[in-house]
């Protein structure tokens, strides 16, 4: 088994497609960002997004800085502007979604990684950028009990 690598790790590619994405109100956000990828046939990519989520929950850091982390669960609800980051690679089941979103409510802040079913209010917009020229995949890392990105 090879150790992780305690140096930064990279390679480099090339933009392929870009997708603009309209979600709409009611539409579970990582499930129908996922049938995209599926239907697409998208490997690797990297996106942006903004609008606003319903409810859904958020993973908001770790309990403790240990390793494994054992993660800060939250569940929001009643409507949160959102605007978020993610990447999409694939693994043996498919593709793993990985987003990062600030939200607000009010003068609420909230920042972290959307999780499970979060749903749309009223509308979400996502350019994602499909990346080629490289080997990447997602895979459980032991050490962490994290999906992480490996070069293949």
């Amino acid at each position: 088994m090879r150790r992780p690598s305690l140096v930064m790790q990279y390679t480099k590619g090339k933009i392929k497609r870009v997708f603009l994405v309209r979600f709409d109100d009611g539409e579970e956000f990582i499930r129908k960002l996922g049938e995209l990828a599926v239907k697409e046939k998208i490997n690797s990519a990297a996106l942006i997004f903004l609008g606003a989520l319903k409810k859904g929950n958020l993973v908001t850091g770790p309990r403790k800085t240990v390793i494994p982390p054992k993660p800060n669960k939250i569940t929001f609800k009643d409507g949160w502007e959102v605007l978020g980051v993610g990447t999409i690679f694939r693994n043996r089941s498919g593709p793993e979604l990985h987003l990062h979103a600030s939200m607000g409510k009010k003068r609420r802040v909230l920042t972290g990684c959307i999780r499970d079913k979060s749903k749309i209010f009223l509308v979400v917009e996502a350019v994602i950028f499909e990346l080629s020229g490289f080997g990447a995949t997602k895979g459980l890392d032991p050490r962490t009990g994290i999906n992480l990105l490996r070069f293949i």
